[in-house]
């Protein structure tokens, strides 16, 4: 933990309002509500996005550009796409300053937490909370007799619910993340068909992008038609909170 910084003049700083400083060397979202002055690390722990150029309204940040929202008076993670909080950090006000002490770790937990429906309840967080992964979870559904039945869109859709966000436990479907589906007669294959996925991330760096798209390969491939399973990122229109079932706002706690 670092000493206190004098950071800005508190007059500077309207109220309602919010500024950009930095602090030994990283940059702080700095806020003044109420009376009172806050500060976070100026990054949605989502994709990395600029805190401090979202709109503020009461003790609530939006992320500019996926519009998850923090408190910021904890910096926990309120809303999709965000599920990490993010650093909150001791503030003062002496003199004609604002002081600034930077904390070593974030200490507020995100939605999760809040959610009307624990994630231990779905089969990926308890493979988690028994030292699995989902990843393994989801593969180990794909072993055994392959599926069968008659393939279309609504069929493929149903088994996609299978692959399940490793942060979140909620599935692509219902996350939105299917953009598109198509099947097509495998040339080198009679009587099976080509799969292509049409699918989007939460954002281009999503960190579990590699473990979806190999989890939607092995759920597809596992069927008995399937020849070869194809999936293509795509990033336009870019994902937006509302594009999730009710079904997914139920489990993340989200009304």
């Amino acid at each position: 933990m670092t000493d206190f910084t004098r950071v800005a003049d508190a007059a500077e700083i309207p109220d309602p309002g919010k500024t950009l400083v930095e602090v030994a060397g990283e940059m702080i979202a700095l806020f003044h509500v109420e009376g009172r002055y806050y500060a976070l690390d100026d990054i949605c722990t989502h994709d990395g996005g600029p805190l401090a150029d979202g709109e503020l309204r009461d003790h609530k940040i939006a992320c500019p550009r996926h519009g998850a929202k923090f408190d910021i008076r904890t910096g926990a993670a309120l809303t999709m796409p965000a599920v990490r909080a993010t650093r909150a950090h001791d503030v003062k006000v002496e003199g004609d300053g604002v002081w600034v002490r930077l904390r070593d770790d974030a200490t507020a937990d995100g939605p999760a937490a809040h959610a009307s429906s624990t994630p231990a309840s779905t089969p990926a967080s308890a493979a988690a909370s028994a030292g699995g992964s989902p990843a393994a979870t989801t593969a180990a559904a794909t072993t055994g007799t392959p599926p069968t039945g008659a393939l279309s869109e609504d069929s493929i859709r149903e088994m996609l619910k299978d692959v399940k966000d490793p942060e979140l436990f909620v599935n692509i479907v219902d996350l939105g993340l299917v953009y598109g589906v198509t099947l097509e007669p495998a040339a080198d294959a009679p009587g099976k068909q080509k799969i292509g996925i049409d699918m989007t991330m939460t954002s281009p760096a999503c960190p579990a992008g590699p473990q979806l798209i190999g989890d939607t390969k092995r759920v597809l491939a596992a069927h008995a038609d399937v020849a070869a399973v194809e999936v293509r990122i795509v990033m336009d229109p870019p994902w937006t909170p509302d594009r999730m079932t009710e079904a997914a706002r139920d489990q993340l706690g989200i009304f």
